[in-house]
C-alpha cells in the first residue's frame, strides 16, 4: 500500500512523468545549447549530432534559429530585448522537450553572458549543457553563405553580432568545440563523445 502512495506521489511530482519517460526511451533528456558566432558552424554540428544520436537510438530534437524566427518569433526584431525574449522562448519550449524525456539540441548564437545565463535559470543547472562552437570571426565571414556578414559590414544588417554587436565567449562552457582547427568530422565526433555520457540511461534508484 505504502508502495502505490509513493508511486502517485511521483507521478504527481514535476519530475515523475520525466523519470517515467526517461524510462522508457532509455535515455536522460539534456539541453545541448550550442552557442557561437553565425557561421561557426553550429547548425551543421547540429544536424550531425541528432543523426548520430538517432543512429544509436536515442530520441532527440533540434531547435534552431531559422527555425524560430519563421514561425514561434515571427513577431520578434533584433533589438537587445527582443533577442533576450526570444533566447527566453526557446528556453521555454527546450524545457518541454527535456520535460518529456527528449533529448535538445539548441543552435543558437545567443551572443551574451546575460542571455546564456537567462536561458540556464529557466532550465536548471543539470540540463543546461553549453557548448561553445568557436571559429575566429575572418573563418566566419568565408563560411557565410547567406552574405549576412557581408551586407552588415556595409551598414544593411545593424546590430549584427560580430560585426556592430559584441560576442561575449562562454568562460567556462562544458565544452570547446574549435571549428576554426577541426574538421567537421572531427568537430562532430569531439561533441558526440562529450555527449554521450550525459544522455546515457542510468536507472535512478
Amino acid at each position: 500500500m505504502q508502495s502505490g502512495i509513493l508511486n502517485i506521489n511521483l507521478l504527481n511530482s514535476p519530475e515523475g512523468p520525466r523519470i517515467t519517460k526517461e524510462a522508457m526511451l532509455k535515455q536522460h533528456a539534456r539541453v545541448i545549447w550550442m552557442c557561437g558566432l553565425s557561421g561557426a558552424g553550429k547548425s551543421t554540428l547540429a544536424i550531425l549530432l541528432d543523426k548520430q544520436l538517432s543512429d544509436r537510438g536515442y530520441i532527440s530534437q533540434i531547435i534552431d534559429g531559422d527555425m524560430v524566427r519563421s514561425g514561434l518569433n515571427k513577431g520578434l526584431g533584433f533589438s537587445h530585448e527582443d533577442r533576450l525574449e526570444n533566447l527566453r522562448r526557446v528556453a521555454e519550449v527546450a524545457k518541454l522537450f527535456v520535460g518529456c524525456g527528449v533529448i535538445t539540441i539548441v543552435s543558437f548564437i545567443s551572443p551574451t553572458y546575460n542571455a546564456r545565463s537567462m536561458a540556464k535559470g529557466v532550465l536548471g543547472e543539470p540540463d543546461f549543457i553549453e557548448v561553445y562552437v568557436n571559429a575566429p570571426l575572418e573563418i566566419c565571414e568565408k563560411r557565410d553563405t547567406k552574405g549576412l556578414y557581408k551586407l552588415a559590414r556595409n551598414g544593411k544588417i545593424r546590430d549584427f553580432t560580430g560585426i556592430d554587436s559584441p560576442f561575449e565567449p562562454p568562460e567556462n562552457p562544458a565544452v570547446e568545440i574549435n571549428t576554426g582547427i577541426l574538421t567537421v568530422e572531427e568537430s562532430a565526433m569531439k561533441l558526440l563523445n562529450f555527449v554521450l555520457p550525459l544522455v546515457g540511461y542510468k536507472k535512478q534508484l
